[in-house]
């Protein structure tokens, strides 16, 4: 395999000898492979629940607080944002405390933002959306770092695992809202019901946290080891550790083309599922169908997305290159927004089978990458924070700019051609994403 950039070493070459790697904390309580898999599918299932879970309460949000359209729409912005500028500080922060603490922090830090955003004050409101992006951010960006490392002979997998256990919650969130609403009295008493699901996942991830904190400091622990566990280094590899203990090595990650065609991939996809997000059922009202038609339409969309984020990174993770499988979802995504341009609402659940399906195939594709396309846990990491840090600020400007243009032009013909744009612009970044390639 050749590597993105010539004149960098590969990561970790220079140390000779071996060493242990903390093992010993972790073993302990991880006996069992299944036991991190727990843990990965608790944290994965937060990863979008508390923010799916708003959009079908907006309005009864906005009624309650007097807000404005436009102020409303923050209360979906806001997280986004910072879910693009947490991604910044989250490998840091795992280097400095570990992983698993930085993951269980992350998740209590999610459950506070949640009740937040339920306190009678608005500015609680907005303050608790900033907590809940940044928490967000932070599982993000770990998550590829950490199962590269816990799971490197199956990383494809297990990618495909969590991906699809984060649309599951997304999807479970979106559906549950409003009959949780009526059964607990109100918009306050379903947004707050997720703050449980967040506390169950860090509870599971305490004894990790703790367990790998201690084994640091234990006295045949070699020095620095749980940083190489916070940057996801593989277990019983020193020159993983090596690097992952400092900051400063290990590939430049901003001078990589490859680096970049990844990042902006996430970037773009993202952007068209949130420009879904937040217009899909809209454009499908407009055109005629009922609210209550377009809302199904839409959960049907998010429900599909499942199978491909589940079936597309485990074909991916047999392949040495992975643009086939680019051409296949891309093409299919390019289908179905072409379907919702010429008639939306006579093959609408046409449409949003292709673009659901596509999309579901797009994200996993988007984490897989972070994940074969480097060397080693560390940079996985690394990646996975630059990744996500400008893919979620590129993919926050996308609902704005679709509803301007459709505002401006009084019309969604122009807004969904921009979708085609953004597909085609997939296409090119995947292709060469998807090469056989390392950083």
């Amino acid at each position: 395999m050749t590597s993105d950039t010539a004149d960098i070493p590969p990561v970790g070459t220079a140390p000779a000898r071996s060493e242990p790697v903390a093992a010993p904390a972790r073993r302990g309580v991880l006996a069992h492979p299944a036991f991190a898999m727990l843990g990965i599918v608790l944290a994965s299932l937060n990863m979008r629940a508390a923010l799916a879970g708003v959009s079908p309460l907006m309005s009864e949000i906005g009624g309650h607080f007097h807000l404005s359209a436009a102020t409303s729409s923050l209360v979906t912005t806001i997280p986004l944002v910072f879910m693009g500028l947490g991604s910044i500080v989250a490998p840091r922060l795992a280097r400095r405390f570990g992983t698993e603490a930085v993951l269980c922090g992350a998740l209590l830090l999610l459950c506070g933002g949640i009740l937040l955003r339920v306190a009678p004050p608005v500015v609680a409101l907005f303050a608790g959306c900033a907590l809940v992006g940044t928490a967000i951010a932070l599982l993000n960006v770990l998550m590829p770092g950490l199962v590269k490392r816990d799971f490197p002979d199956r990383a494809a997998s297990m990618t495909a695992l969590y991906s699809t256990t984060l649309i599951l919650g997304a999807t479970g969130s979106a559906a549950l809202s409003v009959p949780l609403e009526n059964a607990l009295g109100g918009w306050r008493g379903s947004l707050a019901s997720w703050a449980l699901l967040a506390a169950v996942a860090a509870l599971v991830w305490l004894p990790q946290a703790v367990l790998t904190r201690r084994g640091a400091a234990r006295p045949d622990a070699p020095a620095g080891s749980s940083a190489g566990f916070a940057a996801g280094s593989s277990v019983g590899s020193a020159a993983a550790s090596a690097s992952a203990v400092h900051a400063g090595e290990g590939p430049r990650l901003t001078r990589s083309p490859l680096a970049w065609q990844v990042t902006l991939m996430m970037g773009t996809q993202s952007l068209i599922a949130y420009v879904c997000i937040a217009w899909m059922p809209t454009i499908f009202t407009d055109h005629g169908m009922s609210k209550g038609g377009a809302g199904l339409v839409y959960a049907f969309y998010t429900l599909v997305q499942m199978a491909g984020s589940f079936f597309v990174p485990l074909l991916a993770g047999r392949m040495r290159d992975q643009r086939v499988p680019v051409v296949a979802v891309v093409a299919l995504m390019a289908a179905g927004v072409t379907g919702l341009l010429i008639a939306p609402v006579a093959g609408a659940w046409v449409w949003a089978t292709l673009m659901g399906v596509a999309q579901g195939g797009l994200l996993g594709l988007a984490l897989t990458f972070m994940v074969l396309r480097t060397r080693d846990a560390h940079t996985a990491s690394r990646l996975s924070g630059m990744a996500q840090t400008w893919g979620y600020l590129l993919a926050s400007v996308g609902p704005f700019a679709i509803g301007w243009v459709y505002g401006a032009t009084d019309s969604w013909t122009l807004p969904v051609s921009l979708l085609l744009v953004a597909c085609a612009a997939l296409l090119f970044l995947g292709l060469g994403a998807g090469r056989d390639r390392k950083i």
